[in-house]
Formats: structure tokens, sequence, C-alpha cells
């Protein structure tokens, strides 16, 4: 089992909820990290913390204020130089903290028209921008996470100031990312360019089979029911998990030999698998349901070629969770030669060998081998290695 934190922003996404959600799990004794965060950037003097607990609605959770007084403006090169020269801060803490800071660069920069080195993030409050980074990334130290997910956020609508909703910032961050982000009726900014920075860093995207262990809640600053981050911590399956998208079609008006050459463009286009069955068609037609596994960003050519390569009038499309045994492919040697072979496994244990097929038909072949021979004998010298 993996020790994992799951972001469920149901109501956006900021660094003082983020912080306020993380010491919420981690115990109220967690809050000197903070202190340790302001005293390790040499802060003292900028920045004041404030720590409580409040109520959104029903529902209470903790609230962290980073307050960064009238400090010197610093520029990208400066806010980096302040994280890297701090003393105590955990190394991968540190690592994110910097990456965190390159990517609110770039997509400032991109957004201004300026060149990197040249941009000022006091737009983003500067020092407690700082603050909200590296507190939230040593915080995750400290809870030992090892692998962080995120839910799909919300895409606000309408304008802040003189500036459109999801913020310019945060919308780049996400998309680079690979964000979902789900239409949301607001008209106020509920994703912070510093709270989509930090799952930009080191979330993935989806939603993780979890067992919940403990729950935390951090505040926003707005005093209205529901204005919180949720952050589950708790035990995921070591097993590989991601989303994949499912094209189905049925056929019943195409010569196999034409399915045949489909199912080679589809595999030759990007799709993750391609299955053919049989199936009984209206008025007892016999034909063939075709079904697709593809990544999200492969489906709409995949589909696209479905329509234009087969007889069919439409195509279903359902995103679906898929878990994955641990594989890798592994070289082998063998009395007849090398082979690949790809093992499975499950708990860290290897519990199936698979030859790869053009690999044994090639050594039968040149051994004048049975092929079934031959596969037995890679798999065994697999298992022996």
């Amino acid at each position: 089992m993996t020790l994992a934190a799951y972001f469920d922003c149901f109501s956006g996404i900021s660094g003082d909820m983020v912080l306020g959600a993380l010491i919420d799990l981690a115990g109220g004794e967690s809050s000197s990290v903070l202190a340790e965060v302001v005293s390790a950037l040499g802060l003292e003097e900028e920045v004041t913390i404030g720590i409580g607990r409040v109520n959104r609605g029903h529902v209470s959770g903790t609230r962290v204020e980073v307050r960064a007084g009238d400090g010197s403006i610093r520029n990208l090169p400066e806010l980096k130089r302040l994280v890297a020269d701090a003393a105590g801060v955990p190394d991968r803490a540190r690592a994110r903290s910097l990456d965190a800071l390159d990517r609110l660069g770039r997509a400032e920069a991109a957004l201004h028209g300026l060149a990197v080195d040249q941009v000022h993030l006091h737009e983003l409050g500067g020092a407690d921008t700082l603050v909200d980074l590296v507190g939230a990334f040593w915080l995750l130290d400290r809870l030992e996470v090892e692998e962080v997910y995120a839910s799909p956020l919300p895409a606000e609508h309408g304008l802040r100031g003189d500036l459109p909703l999801p913020a310019p910032a945060a919308l780049r961050l996400l998309a680079e990312a690979g964000a979902t982000l789900e239409p949301s009726d607001s008209r106020v900014e509920l994703v912070t360019p510093t709270g989509a920075a930090i799952l930009a860093v080191c979330a993935q995207f989806s939603r993780p089979v979890i067992r919940p262990l403990r729950i935390g809640y951090g505040a926003g600053g707005r005093d209205l029911p529901g204005n919180l981050l949720r952050v589950w911590l708790g035990e995921v399956d070591a097993r590989l998990e991601d989303s994949v998208t499912v094209l189905e079609t049925n056929l019943d008006d195409l010569a196999g030999n034409l399915v045949a050459a489909l199912v080679e463009d589809l595999v030759q286009a990007g799709a993750l698998d391609v299955s053919v069955a049989p199936a009984l068609m209206k008025k007892g037609r016999p034909g063939q349901l075709v079904t697709v596994m593809a990544s999200a960003d492969r489906a709409p050519a995949l589909t696209d070629l479905l329509l234009r390569s087969s007889s069919t009038l439409g195509v279903r499309v359902t995103e679906t969770r898929r878990v994955l045994a641990e594989r890798e492919v592994v070289e082998v040697e063998t009395e007849l030669g090398t082979a690949r072979v790809k093992v499975k496994y499950l708990e860290g244990r290897a519990v199936e060998w698979a030859p790869e097929y053009e690999d044994a038909r090639r050594l039968a072949r040149q051994s004048g081998r049975e092929l079934r021979e031959v596969m037995r004998l890679v798999a065994e010298a697999a298992r022996r290695s």
C-alpha cells in the first residue's frame, strides 16, 4: 500500500486552503512548520501567520492567513534564490517549490510578454506565495505522502477586475499539467495560480481507489458555506491506475478483411487496445462489436478514423478507469538465443511470465522446435532469472 493525499477541490483551491487542510490533517503541532518556513526563508520581518478554526456553513476547517507586509518586490530569480538558500527545507519540498516557481514564472511571462527572469510575482503576493508553496510541500513531506491525486477543478465564469475567469495564469498551469476542469456558475475566483501551481507540480488528476485514514479541511477566505478544500489522507493500492476512453461501435455490413484492416489502422493510430467480438444485430443479422481503448488525447482522432474507415453511423464514447498490474519487459538468455518476456507483478512479486510471440516464433523457426515448446522454455528461463 502507498500513502496518498487526494485533493477534493469541490470549492476550488488556493495556497492558504492547502496549508489549512494539511495542518488539519497533521494535527495542531504541525503548525510549527509554517514558522520554520518563514524563518528558513528569512521573511520574519515581512510575514506574519494566523491559524485558527472557523466554520464554513455546517463544516469547520483550519483557516491559515499568511499576511505579507510591504517587503521589496522581487523578480523570479530572487524568489528562487530565497528558496534555494533556505536552510532546513527538506530536499523534495525545496525541489517542488522551485518547480512551482518556474511554472508560475513561465505562465506569467507568457501572459505578459516578458522574459522569465523579468517576471515579478507581486501580483501573487510574492513573500506569501513563497510561504504557501514551501509550506505546502514541506507539510506533504512531514505527512510522508508518497502520491498526490486531485479531483476535477471548477472552471469559473466571468471577470475578476479586468481579468477573465478562470485566472489566466491558473488556467495555463492546469492546461499544461493535464488537469480536468468542470463548468462552474461561480463568478468569483475559486482556483488561484498558487493553488494551481501546487497541484501542477505533484498531482495526478484522477480519483484513486483509496482507504481514507484521516480527512482534513482547509477554509477559504470568504465566509461562505462550503468554502473549503478537503484532503483525504489514505492508502492506495500499489497497482497502476489511470483513466481511459472506450470507443464502441457495431458493424453488420463490413467484410471481414476490411474489419481486419480497420483493426490494424486503429492500432497504428495509437489505440491502446482493439477487440472485435461477434454480435447479433437487428433482424437477426450477424455482426461485430468493435471496442477501442484509447488515451483521452487520442480518442478524437480514433473516433474520426472509425467514422471514416468503416460503415458505422455512430460511435459510443465512455470515460472509465482501469487498474493495471505492474509489468516490465526483460530480455532472457536461453539455449536457443535471446528473447523478450513480459513479466507481471502483484504486490511486488512476479507471478506470470509471457514470452513475446514474435521472439518465440523466431527462435522456433531457427531451431526447428515446436512453438509451444519454445514458449515454455523461454518462460522457464525468465522464472529462473
